[in-house]
């Protein structure tokens, strides 16, 4: 079944992007505070949403008692008055010593099926928040392993979490990741039509990839993407360097990418995406709003750069595929 278009704004008067666009951030780059705490400093800074990364410390998917603690977080959002979606690129919640990993390519079916299981667990989780969606990747490909066996591995393991997506009535936001098998939107389309384009299957546009090695503008891939946005990720980035920026710190010129994807009609969230930024995670979040409500108000000023965040400690080491 071919995906059902987002609904188009009402063109009885022309739409206000800055309106209809809903912002969140992502918890992934809040990691040091508590998820109540992050949650409270979202609603106060004005944020419509979060980005639920399921890790150790925010609402852990493997621990006793998942389905209390989603309640218990299912109802502080809705007492805080945010919205969220699921999302599971926690680094070690898995392995502690493989980040990513396992994944959905991995020789070993046992581990395959450990990164189902916790997609299926986002699922249920997403069905108990009200969640707009649940996100995931492909991976990165094993060594060894042939392209069309790691593409068959992806079909088949993403087959039964589409299943209980389908039956819950939660999307699946796959998104296309540098280094991943899954990089690019037309490896996002190889996957639908493998799977028999599925209503339920939709993508997660990451705008800073978009940049980074997309041949379209990002803008152009907001276009591009629209039938199948189920969430969007956003920071800057500059081109070939996949690095997740401070807004004003890459390339990117915001307000055509966000005027693009108001024309659109999405209606999920459009979560800043600052992973390596959580030791200033709560001035990363004060600044990061005021800019995109600059970046997406209709005939507005160019949004200033936002001030460059103080680096505190030695930063991460760039691991080969994926900076997130």
């Amino acid at each position: 079944m071919s995906p059902q278009p987002n609904p188009a704004p009402d063109l009885g008067e022309p739409a206000s992007p800055h309106r209809s666009l809903r912002f969140g951030y992502g918890t992934n780059g809040l990691a040091d505070l508590r998820l109540d705490d992050a949650l409270a400093l979202l609603a106060d800074l004005g944020y419509d949403g979060v980005g639920l990364t399921l890790d150790h410390m925010h609402l852990d998917p493997l621990a006793p008692d998942l389905s209390a603690r989603t309640r218990r977080v299912a109802q502080r959002l809705s007492a805080l008055g945010l919205t969220a979606t699921v999302e599971t690129g926690a680094r070690y919640v898995l392995d502690p010593r493989r980040k990513h990993g396992p994944s959905l390519l991995d020789p070993d079916p046992g581990d395959r099926a450990r990164r189902v299981d916790l997609l299926l667990r986002a699922v249920r989780v997403a069905a108990d928040l009200g969640a707009h969606a649940v996100h995931c990747f492909s991976g990165t490909l094993p060594p060894g392993a042939d392209e069309d066996t790691a593409w068959k591995r992806l079909a088949d393991s993403l087959t039964p979490v589409l299943d209980a997506g389908t039956a819950a009535g939660v999307p699946l936001a796959v998104e296309p990741e540098p280094g991943h098998l899954l990089a690019t939107l037309a490896d996002f389309h190889r996957l639908r039509r493998t799977l028999g384009d599925p209503e339920l299957l939709g993508l997660t546009l990451d705008i800073g990839h978009c940049q980074c090695l997309e041949p379209l503008s990002p803008a152009d891939c907001v276009r591009a993407a629209a039938p199948w946005l189920r969430h969007v990720q956003i920071e800057d980035m500059r081109r070939g360097v996949h690095e997740h920026l401070p807004f004003g710190e890459g390339e990117i010129d915001f307000p055509p990418v966000l005027a693009a994807l108001a024309a659109t009609g999405y209606q999920g969230l459009t979560v800043v995406e600052l992973p390596r930024h959580s030791h200033a995670g709560p001035h990363c979040a004060a600044l990061s709003l005021p800019f995109l409500r600059t970046a997406a108000s209709p005939n507005g000023p160019v949004p200033p750069p936002t001030p460059p965040v103080a680096p505190l400690g030695e930063p991460s080491a760039t691991p080969e595929g994926s900076t997130s």
